[in-house]
């Protein structure tokens, strides 16, 4: 069986837990014998490993995608000239400037994304499955999430092969698009979603939730959870002499990183916390920046700089590291995410999590047994990092759930099953 993997590339500016999920996935497939080809748009592709063979092109490059959106003429430019903007160094100084422009930004491109052969990227879509006609002849093609749905219909059309669409987070970025984008993207989707075999979801929380703003029968969504890839992961000592609360996820305010700081500062006050340690891993940019600067700021007027350490470097072997150090795991992000793969690799090295009551946060908590579901988050941290013994209980449990049902190759197990249900119907 041979499967096309479609995903967003990224230039590693931040951890992103869905390209670390694609990548792992793919090798895992790799490595359960399946013929596995993943492509990257926009950018190269940045993750644990190296699932992206040099010679694989990067198709829909950001550069040109840009350019063909503002500018009518690079919509008819031929191939040599948009090769230029193609090219790997190129590319390499536009991802220094990932995510410095917000979803909010850029509504007209997404929506000329999601009409595929209709939009502005008419040729590059063309490009794209010229190729997999040509050069891969897939069984199946996998498209990472509904924000490339525009893809499938030209797909199905010039392949006539099945069309799976992952479902992971994508209201995030349709919500903050201003209107009349927003809406006229959801409705864009909606009117593509007859050109995919099949979506998978990474929780049924969201699958419930995507049914909905999709309008797509719940049967035709299945659930895959998100695995992990385990080599590495060592129990951590959970040290509490000092405590030390832990972040792990791109620095920003949605996703939680002022609370957190906040939360800190207010744990600092409570007796026998006086000593309480921060630390925080998974990078910035353009207006992360100037949050992390921010909370640096608030620690210093408080006092308490010399006790909170924001770490640049969140490459694989960094965060295998930086979760040795930690005794709690916290990312407050309110409105819950649609899985949460930090929780899996935290819990993987022992180390308890303590998440919002939001998402699929309850979901997995509830699978691993390996955190707190919180409705007050500095109370129910206090009283975690209080007890030394109960929060070696529940890292004890995470990390033997996720070993028994998250990883990846479980995750590889249960994606090939939806593969060879398709191909045999």
């Amino acid at each position: 069986m041979k499967v096309i993997h479609i995903v967003p590339g990224s230039g590693g500016t931040f951890y992103c837990q869905n390209c670390m999920r694609d990548g792992a996935l793919v090798q895992a497939l790799r490595r359960a014998g399946e013929d596995v080809v993943m492509v990257p748009m926009y950018l190269p592709m940045f993750t644990d490993g190296n699932p992206v063979p040099d010679d694989t092109p990067v198709f829909f490059g950001g550069i040109n995608v840009w350019l063909q959106q503002q500018v009518p003429f690079f919509r008819k430019t031929p191939r040599w000239v948009d090769r230029l903007f193609d090219s790997k160094w190129m590319l390499k100084r536009a991802a220094r400037m990932e995510g410095t422009t917000s979803a909010s930004d850029l509504g007209a491109m997404t929506l000329s994304m999601l009409e595929g052969t209709e939009g502005n990227q008419k040729k590059e879509v063309e490009r794209l499955v010229e190729w997999l006609a040509e050069h891969e002849q897939p069984d199946v093609v996998h498209i990472s999430n509904a924000l490339l749905i525009g893809l499938a219909g030209e797909i199905k059309a010039r392949l006539d092969e099945p069309v799976v669409c992952s479902l992971q987070d994508e209201d995030w970025w349709l919500d903050e698009i201003k209107p009349p984008h927003d809406e006229q993207c959801w409705e864009a989707i909606r009117a593509r979603c007859g050109d995919v075999d099949r979506f998978v979801a990474v929780s049924n929380w969201f699958a419930d939730k995507m049914s909905g703003r999709l309008m797509v029968p719940r049967d035709l969504i299945d659930v895959v959870h998100i695995g992990i890839d385990l080599a590495g992961f060592e129990q951590a000592p959970l040290e509490f002499d000092p405590p030390v609360l832990g972040y792990l996820s791109r620095m920003n305010t949605a996703l939680g990183i002022d609370k957190l700081v906040d939360a800190f500062m207010d744990l600092k006050t409570v007796p026998g916390l006086e000593k309480l340690k921060l630390r925080a891993t998974g990078g910035a940019v353009g207006d992360d920046l100037r949050c992390v600067d921010e909370q640096k700021r608030k620690l210093a007027r408080a006092g308490w700089a010399d006790d909170a350490e924001f770490v640049e470097d969140f490459t694989r072997e960094e965060r295998l590291a930086f979760l040795q150090t930690i005794s709690v795991m916290c990312v407050p992000v309110e409105q819950g995410e649609a899985f949460g793969s930090f929780m899996l690799e935290s819990m993987a090295a022992g180390v308890p999590v303590v998440q919002p009551n939001a998402g699929a946060f309850p979901e997995l908590i509830e699978a691993t047994g390996g955190g707190v579901v919180y409705e007050n988050l500095v109370g129910d941290l206090q009283a975690l990092l209080l007890n030394p013994e109960r929060a070696r209980e529940l890292g004890a449990k995470g990390r033997e759930a996720v070993y028994e049902n998250f990883g990846v190759e479980a995750m590889a197990r249960n994606m090939i099953s939806v593969y060879r249900e398709l191909l045999a119907g």
